[in-house]
């Protein structure tokens, strides 16, 4: 059990930091309140499990309780509640064309704030009465305090389910049923393999492998959770950007076509009419070229820190400042080339050109 909170709380914390910065940095962008509002909450979520794990990994080392022990019992209940809420939160925030399931009609329902009141005022009087009625009681095992949480877990697993595999379809990525499959029977046996007590457990199957089941299955789900939801963040994101081009591309279309309608018509071939067409014109084609150029976030950094640093520093001093291999930052700059159709011995005065003209510098995380 120590190796399982030590690892859930490693990787759980880091993570949330990281969603966090990504929370910050899309609040700044284009993407829309209600998808930041859902990478908020999905992190939070995936900190309280880290939290939850960094409590439970110092009371088994220092304290040297059981894992069993009630008061961590307890704790654990409260943090997976908190959890689901959070969770619970962020679904609104998983768009797809499909509607949306009862929980997330529900939690829709009220605003933030109305629904963490609900939800706190609701979970509050299950655990008091739970607490009072298990405490002192010797009778009632502390697998059994576990039922306040899975009715509400495989609520929200069910709902996650149904919005994950809504979501993928509508990005055209129904590959991604299964995974999200297998993290809804993941979730169901984390949580009802709590309530069976060790002792308990069929004939054919022994303790430790009872254990090690639980484990397994308790950081498998954190991390399938976690691979997913970066999975949806960033095909998400993709999408979202690639929709906004094509939209107003075709804006621009119908805008010039009917434009050259009117033209037609009227046969009204004023100076202002005929500027609108150029102006439109140009910014088709401009829109046309930069939809056959598409360059990720990591490849315009290092556009940015090559036109900054290109003049004087080498590939690998500009790799090794960017803490990154030279490997890697020689495959960047190979996909860029291929991008950009670039080709020759004098590549990168090319490449440094065009990140200065197209104003990449602004990506870049290196200083001069």
């Amino acid at each position: 059990m120590t190796l399982e909170y030590a690892i859930t709380a490693i990787v759980c914390l880091i993570t949330a930091v990281v969603i966090q910065r990504i929370y910050k940095k899309e609040r700044l962008g284009a993407v829309g309140p209600n998808g930041v509002k859902g990478i908020l909450w999905f992190g939070w979520a995936i900190f309280i499990w880290g939290l939850g794990a960094s409590i439970n990994l110092l009371s088994v080392s220092l304290l040297s309780w059981s894992s069993d022990y009630k008061v961590l019992v307890y704790s654990g209940v409260f943090v997976s509640l908190l959890n689901s809420m959070f969770i619970l939160l962020s679904l609104p925030s998983i768009e797809h064309n499909g509607r949306p399931n009862m929980v997330v009609r529900f939690v829709s329902r009220f605003s933030e704030k109305e629904f963490i009141s609900i939800y706190s005022v609701m979970m509050a009087m299950l655990i008091f009465v739970f607490f009072t009625a298990s405490y002192t009681n010797a009778a009632i095992s502390s697998s059994l305090i576990w039922l306040i949480d899975i009715p509400i877990s495989i609520v929200v697993a069910f709902a996650l389910l149904h919005s994950l595999n809504r979501a993928f379809s509508n990005r055209k990525m129904r590959f991604m049923y299964l995974p999200s499959f297998v993290l809804f029977l993941l979730i169901v046996t984390a949580v009802t393999h709590r309530i069976v007590p060790a002792d308990q457990v069929p004939f054919f199957m022994t303790a430790d492998t009872w254990k090690l089941i639980g484990v397994v299955t308790g950081i498998s789900f954190k991390f399938l959770f976690i691979l997913l939801f970066s999975i949806l963040l960033y095909s998400w994101k993709f999408l979202s950007e690639k929709e906004e081009k094509q939209s107003r591309l075709e804006a621009i279309v119908s805008e010039k076509k009917q434009l050259e309608k009117n033209q037609e018509r009227l046969l009204l071939a004023n100076e202002s009419h005929l500027s609108t067409i150029s102006r439109l014109k140009k910014e088709l084609k401009m829109l046309t070229e930069a939809s056959k150029i598409e360059l990720s976030g990591r490849q315009k950094e290092v556009l940015g820190n090559l036109a900054i640093l290109g003049d004087e520093k080498s590939y690998t001093e500009i790799a090794e400042a960017m803490h990154i291999s030279v490997d890697g930052f020689q495959a960047h700059i190979h996909q860029i080339k291929k991008v950009l159709k670039i080709s020759g011995t004098a590549g990168k005065s090319q490449l440094i050109q065009y990140a200065q003209k197209n104003n990449l510098v602004q990506y870049a995380t290196l200083k001069p």
